[in-house]
């Protein structure tokens, strides 16, 4: 049985794809304090000592609502990627995720293609590390694939901060659901991250970068009111501003063509999934974060051009 490594083991993403690979590869899914991506020694005796053979890089800094403020979002990120490629060929190959925040904040279009990549350069540090790494992948020689996220959510994401999760707790909670302005956004179900990481690892694929989303976007209003009518119960929506936020989307094409009939998971069925577990739960929800001072406003950022 191959060995995958998949880094940042505690954040949301990683510990849905270390459930999901656990029968299908001997899984290692270490945490900061495990395994330091920012000392490069550390990173080969991690490694050779274990044999790695697959890598799927989710650990990044920034990115967040709860971590607009972060300091040195640009070192770190590079230097635990690059950490990461001295490792071939030690390893087969590696899947990294990347960001539709390499195409500049301040420019997103609806539907980004592949190929809009380099027309502005991002300002932002996460952005711009994401952006770099990329960069390097595309004229690198070594097996890796960038996996482009947009808006990914699931079980274990923050519910404080990411706006699918905090609807449906607020919903349980009979508290109000709060948008800060609405927005069309590309969400991909967890679920399916992981079936198109599987085929990635499997097959050597056409192109090193994809824009990993879903046909069509949404808009925050409408999950808000599939939340409602999942749960059968009616949380106000509230709406602080008026107008549309600038969408934030990819365009799929390149990936469905390399995939060759994958079907995405509904987004209904996606979030009725994800509200049952959180029903199941729904002890562990902390209520009084929720109230005091409504954190995902706090921490939402939602771009506007001009």
């Amino acid at each position: 049985m191959e060995k995958l490594l998949i880094t940042g083991g505690h954040g949301f993403i990683a510990r849905n794809l270390a459930e999901y690979f656990r029968d299908r590869y001997a899984v290692f899914a270490p945490g900061r304090e495990e395994f330091d991506l920012l000392n490069q020694e550390a990173v080969l005796d991690y490694i050779d000592r274990n044999k790695i053979d697959l890598i799927v890089h989710c650990a990044n800094i920034g990115g967040g609502r709860d971590t607009l403020d972060a300091k040195g979002v640009t070192y770190q990120n590079l230097e635990m990627f690059f950490n990461l490629t001295r490792t071939f060929p030690r390893v087969r190959k590696m899947v990294h995720f990347g960001s539709g925040a390499e195409y500049d904040v301040r420019h997103y279009i609806p539907k980004m293609k592949e190929d809009y990549l380099g027309e502005h350069i991002p300002v932002d540090e996460y952005g711009f590390s994401k952006y770099v790494s990329s960069k390097y992948i595309l004229s690198s020689r070594d097996p890796i694939i960038c996996l482009r996220l947009f808006g990914v959510f699931g079980k274990y994401e923050k519910y404080h901060t990411k706006f699918i999760s905090n609807a449906i707790v607020k919903n349980l909670l009979s508290l109000p659901i709060t948008v800060k302005q609405n927005v069309y956004f590309d969400y991909l179900y967890v679920g399916d991250l992981a079936r198109i990481v599987e085929y990635a690892l499997a097959h050597d694929m056409k192109h090193k970068e994809y824009n990993v989303a879903p046909d069509k976007p949404i808009d925050l209003i409408s999950l808000a009111q599939m939340v409602n009518s999942i749960g059968g119960r009616e949380s106000e929506i509230r709406v602080l501003e008026s107008g549309l936020g600038v969408e934030y989307s990819g365009d799929n094409r390149r990936l469905s063509a390399e995939l060759g009939g994958f079907s995405f998971v509904p987004i209904e069925q996606a979030v009725r999934e994800l509200y049952d577990w959180y029903k199941m739960n729904v002890g562990t929800i902390d209520k009084k974060l929720l109230q005091e001072g409504d954190n995902y406003i706090t921490y939402s950022r939602i771009s506007k051009h001009g």
